[in-house]
């Protein structure tokens, strides 16, 4: 992102537009969003996969199960953050209060959509005021409600979107050109989990390999899946054979 001299001063604070009406900070937080690793998202008939290069900065040191990208919100909602981690913390400890604040007050689940807004406005109110700083974190939120099976994209201004197939964090491209190319309406569990690997695996650089991967299922009326990594493994010896090398991708 390139900025010319008069414009350096407009970075300095969030609530400050630039003359061509540019917050400065938050394109700053995408940015740190670009900078993450990939997830992805497919809906399929019953549910929605939810899947994360979980990217460990020493394998032989660290201990792989705490570096979780997927988490659980409730029951019935899960999300694959991309970004910075301790931000995402932050943000998923607030999505599962509300959920549970949301279960307490009407004794019913909160919908997805309904969570996802409620995540929206409080990202959006740290674009507005002074003496803050915006969430350099987007999520993938995916789980089902009364209304079908949901998956959103929330980026750091605060704007949400839903997809049918949908990608977050560094080197996204190639994955949603795969998604457009190959996504079909009403495909089962396993095609979805074997196309969100397939996308991923696009988003690696030369070299790069599917052994570090979270996968989340869920499935209406059966809950919130955490694939084993040997089953993950199974699928991605079941993936087409890559029609090139992968461009290079964002630690």
């Amino acid at each position: 992102m390139e900025m010319q001299p008069g414009q350096m001063a407009y970075d300095r604070a969030i609530t400050v537009f630039s003359p061509d009406g540019r917050l400065f900070q938050v394109e700053y937080a995408r940015e740190a969003v670009r900078r993450g690793a990939t997830t992805a998202g497919v809906v399929y008939t019953d549910g929605v996969v939810l899947i994360a290069d979980r990217r460990i900065p020493n394998p032989k040191l660290a201990e792989a199960a705490s570096l979780e990208k997927i988490h659980q919100i409730d029951e019935n909602i899960a999300c694959a953050t991309a970004g910075l981690v301790a931000d995402a913390r932050v943000l998923v400890d607030y999505a599962r209060l509300s959920a549970q604040i949301n279960r307490i007050t009407y004794s019913e689940p909160m919908s997805v959509e309904l969570l996802v807004r409620k995540i929206c406005d409080y990202k959006q109110q740290y674009t507005q005021f002074g003496g803050v700083r915006p969430f350099g974190t987007a999520l993938l939120v995916g789980g089902y409600d009364d209304s079908g099976i949901r998956l959103f994209e929330t980026e750091p201004s605060g704007s949400l979107t839903s997809f049918k197939a949908a990608s977050t964090g560094g080197n996204k491209g190639p994955v949603m050109e795969l998604f457009e190319q190959k996504y079909r309406p009403g495909i089962d569990r396993d095609s979805a989990i074997l196309l969100a690997l397939e996308g991923l695996r696009a988003s690696l650089d030369e070299g790069g390999s599917l052994a570090q991967v979270e996968v989340v299922t869920m499935d209406q009326g059966e809950g919130i899946t955490r694939l084993a990594a040997d089953e993950i493994q199974k699928f991605v010896a079941r993936l087409p054979a890559a029609s090139g090398t992968g461009r290079a991708g964002r630690s």
